[in-house]
């Protein structure tokens, strides 16, 4: 695999038509004017960012932007998903409003998934849609998040219950702002990598686990693997199902479980990605309980998830009835009809479906997977 040198910028596109737009993926990219190069000319920007990235670059991308827009804005919100709510939204729209912003001015997401989810849904409603470009800091974000089009806000009984599907204009993931992640948010970002193995390329699972030692070392070469990846089959499967009619649900492997967990602890209790590795270890129990795939296959990827140093322990959320609580969370997720919950599960290795499973067998599996 090639080196990456300081200025090494590898694209990949995200193919929906006239709303077609790049990632770009490399070093030394958020400082540099020419990133921002061809997005939409307005008179002031606004960076939405929040407390603990804004000391780190904000002010890089700021003189960056400064090329290409007269005002350049600094919004930092509160730091934590917590925080993904009505009232921190509204300080997006009170700093527009505030700096006499209109429909031409371009919003940067610049942070992790919560500030990318959070401005590009302010994107979506400001005057009913201005542009938007996301910058994400974290793994997580820069491997999922931040691409397709998924913005929104929590609420207290679902998580991302509240949002719009809205594209941004480009994506830049700059792999030098890993360097400065805490090690329990390069795991987190790892969920979102390794889920992408068993729904749809078993060759990358082989990789991700040849090579993970390398991802938690931080080795520029396996990250730009990595992510280059990952957007690739994120790209692919958006390009054919953009609001999720179909395939790309596929991407919430694991997601189903997770957003029980997060709702169910409180919002921020476990990281987004913590929740979500510990649900690919439901998700793929309960494969194995169905006959979709073999338990060795299923524990292969529990020993996976372990090694990336993410919880393959569910919580308990409910000492008395705990799958009870599992299930009441889950009928609330986005993919619930009728009160049914249905799963991303493992159909064989690189293949994923959507099903219901029986509840005797989900409480099981639940059970199982929170037991001291």
């Amino acid at each position: 695999m090639p080196q990456l040198d300081s200025h090494s910028t590898s694209n990949v596109l995200i193919d929906l038509g006239a709303r077609s737009y790049a990632i770009a993926i490399g070093t030394g990219l958020i400082g540099q004017a020419a990133t921002y190069a061809d997005l939409p000319r307005a008179s002031q920007a606004l960076i939405v960012t929040n407390t603990t990235v804004a000391p780190l670059y904000a002010e890089q991308v700021r003189a960056a932007l400064g090329t290409h827009y007269p005002q350049v804005h600094i919004l930092a919100l509160p730091d934590g998903e917590a925080h993904k709510t009505w009232e921190t939204l509204q300080l997006i729209f009170d700093a527009l409003l505030t700096h006499g912003c209109d429909r031409k001015t371009v919003l940067f997401a610049l942070g992790g998934g919560v500030v990318g989810d959070m401005t590009g849904f302010a994107a979506a409603s400001f005057m009913r849609g201005v542009p938007f470009v996301q910058i994400p800091t974290t793994l997580l974000a820069q491997v999922d998040s931040s691409v397709g089009g998924k913005t929104g806000i929590n609420h207290p009984l679902g998580k991302n219950m509240v949002g719009a599907f809205y594209q941004p204009h480009r994506v830049v993931c700059d792999l030098d702002t890993l360097q400065t992640l805490p090690p329990r948010e390069l795991s987190a970002g790892l969920a979102e990598i390794i889920k992408y193995g068993p729904i749809a390329d078993t060759v990358f699972l082989d990789w991700i686990e040849a090579n993970l030692p390398d991802l938690l070392a931080r080795a520029p070469q396996a990250l730009v693997h990595a992510v280059r990846r990952s957007c690739e089959i994120k790209a692919w499967v958006v390009a054919q199902d953009e609001r999720e009619a179909g395939l790309r649900a596929i991407l919430n492997f694991g997601h189903t479980f997770g957003h029980a967990i997060e709702a169910g602890m409180g919002y921020g209790a476990w990281l987004h990605g913590e929740a979500v590795g510990c649900g690919m270890v439901m998700a793929a129990r309960l494969s194995a309980a169905l006959g979709m795939v073999d338990a060795a296959f299923a524990e292969r990827l529990v020993l996976l998830v372990a090694a990336a140093g993410l919880p393959v322990k569910g919580p308990v959320l409910d000492p008395i009835d705990n799958a009870g609580r599992y299930l009441a969370l889950m009928r609330l997720d986005k993919k619930a009809q009728a009160g049914a919950i249905t799963f991303v599960l493992i159909d064989g290795p690189g293949r994923a479906v959507m099903r219901e499973a029986p509840e005797a067998l989900v409480r099981s599996v639940i059970d199982s997977c929170c037991a001291a």
